[in-house]
């Protein structure tokens, strides 16, 4: 599998595109078994939001194992998915309770066009075998992503434990001007329906980023694309 690095823009220049990158790439080649998103998605989340216009970081684990679902964003899936996967269900029932509504499909691309990296710490997945890349070595990225990211104040959303377990890659922000100008930390539990009573619903993600983006002076996000 040759996984094209074009288009990458200002991610480009991370190290793993050429330290870590052939290595997996190779491991993917090796691999017999159907890879999801299809090779041309894998970087999707880098080409719709470019380093410097990154706001908001929300992590999610790995790719939907189902086929015809993934396409490069964490916990956005193509429009046609219906019903919609379990945790973005429930994403969905807290945005309305939230802000009051919620978008019409499963397609939340429109939030990367505004900044909002949806940001897989593991970028491939076997069909039908959730985290079944875990071992090749994605989880690399994610740590540069998240350094590279907090150079400047950002909000990181960190569903779960898995991605708040990477917090210590996110640094303090290199603004000295402002004490308190730094990241917004939203750490809930997963909105997984085996966790999303455990404190993710009620934790008003959305309108927290907006309020921390409001007060900031920058827009807010239109999370419902009404």
């Amino acid at each position: 599998m040759i996984l094209s690095t074009a288009n990458l823009g200002d991610w480009a220049d991370l190290p793993f595109f050429t330290d870590d990158l052939p290595a997996i790439a190779a491991q993917l080649d090796a691999d017999p078994r159907d890879i999801l998103p299809p090779e041309n998605r894998i970087f999707a989340a880098f080409q719709h939001t470019s380093l410097a216009k990154v706001r908001v970081v929300i992590l999610g684990q790995d790719p939907y194992p189902t086929p015809g679902h993934a396409h490069g964003l964490a916990f956005s899936a193509e429009p046609h998915v219906t019903p919609l996967p379990r945790s973005l269900a429930n994403i969905y029932k807290e945005m309305i309770d939230d802000i009051g509504q919620a978008p019409m499909t499963a397609d939340v691309r429109f939030w990367a066009d505004q900044g909002v990296l949806l940001l897989n710490t593991v970028l491939t997945v076997p069909a039908g075998e959730a985290n079944g890349h875990k071992h090749l070595g994605w989880q690399r990225l994610s740590h540069q992503v998240l350094n590279a990211t907090s150079a400047k104040p950002c909000a990181y959303v960190l569903w779960g434990k898995q991605a708040q377990s990477l917090a210590p890659h996110i640094s303090s922000p290199n603004d000295g001007t402002n004490p308190e100008n730094g990241h917004l930390m939203i750490e809930t539990a997963h909105p997984s329906p085996l966790s999303a009573r455990r404190g993710f619903f009620g934790s008003k993600p959305f309108s927290r980023i907006n309020s921390w983006l409001a007060a900031r002076g920058e827009p807010s996000i239109n999370w419902t694309d009404a």
